[in-house]
């Protein structure tokens, strides 16, 4: 067996063995039946034959009907609690950025360390991924915390973990995604919180992800519309994530990472009310590195309230 070092993994390792003992299980009674009946009811036998009481055959067949249902849904429901509780990010996770490149993991963290092929978290600290890839569909896999999410072109998927275990753990795209797929492999470094504590404080030249994100702000000329003395009529961005946004459709739109992506990239796809659709594309010019500093940005206290 595999490791297990996340929160996740003894919840997945339960489902499997559940899912493989009630397997054995049920293979075992059939096969027993099986043989049983063929050295019972074998040509020559003096086992009676003939045929069954209606009520025999009618309570037989509906009481196995009714015990596989039972079965199914029981391990329906089971399974499906298990791998919901993998989308509920606690709200206290610390927040990492994910941009899968042909061959590569790049790694942003909010403090403004970057990584690339490696992500190092503290232990007994969620941790959120909030991830998209820049060409084509990637896969973030850690066999030893069991988590296995899509990372595709143009949209944000996320996946969280708690490590558990100090300790490097192998990170692997389990989609193939071109040539070199098999050497985007990285590892996930585990380490005891003030050695982690240590390692964050290491030199930084760039300054944290929202202060990156608030100068590309200003030099993509952002403010020139955005800005509270901007010519140009558009929705003020200050404290806008998070909250629910009025569309010209007549719906509303919750202002979330993947809002903002869709609003720098492809602007026209969703045009707040009482606005017209003027703003362009930077579909081209901003990358999606720029993009996840422009949404961290956004997102911090002050993003937006900008002159």
């Amino acid at each position: 067996m595999l490791p297990e070092a996340s929160t996740l993994a003894p919840h997945i390792d339960h489902l499997l063995l559940l899912l493989v003992g009630l397997s054995a299980v049920i293979i075992c009674v059939v096969s027993v039946l099986i043989f049983g009946f063929a050295i019972r009811y074998r040509r020559g036998s003096k086992a009676r034959r003939g045929r069954l009481p209606d009520w025999i055959a009618r309570d037989v067949e509906l009481g196995w009907t009714a015990a596989t249902l039972f079965v199914a849904l029981f391990l329906f429901w089971f399974a499906a609690s298990m791998e919901t509780s993998q989308y509920e990010v606690p709200a206290d996770a610390m927040e990492v950025h994910v941009v899968a490149k042909q061959w590569m993991w790049k790694i942003e963290h909010p403090n403004g360390q970057r990584e690339i092929n490696a992500l190092h978290v503290p232990v007994g600290v969620p941790v959120r991924l909030v991830m998209t890839s820049q060409d084509v569909i990637h896969s973030f896999f850690v066999p030893a915390f069991r988590i296995k999410q899509d990372v595709l072109p143009g949209r944000y998927t996320e996946t969280w973990f708690n490590a558990t275990k100090p300790g490097t753990y192998h990170l692997f795209c389990a989609e193939y995604c071109g040539t070199d797929h098999s050497k985007m492999t990285g590892g996930i470094v585990v380490m005891p919180k003030q050695d982690y504590a240590r390692w964050s404080r290491g030199v930084n030249t760039h300054g944290t992800l929202a202060g990156q994100g608030a100068r590309l702000f200003r030099q993509l000329g952002c403010t020139g519309c955005h800005g509270e003395s901007a010519r140009v009529r558009a929705p003020s961005l200050a404290g806008i994530f998070g909250r629910k946004q009025p569309m010209s459709d007549g719906g509303f739109k919750t202002v979330d990472e993947a809002y903002l992506h869709d609003s720098i990239l492809r602007p026209q796809k969703d045009v707040v009310a009482g606005y017209k659709p003027v703003m362009p594309s930077y579909q081209g010019i901003a990358s999606e590195d720029d993009v996840v500093r422009l949404i961290a940005y956004l997102k911090s206290p002050n993003g937006g309230a900008v002159e």
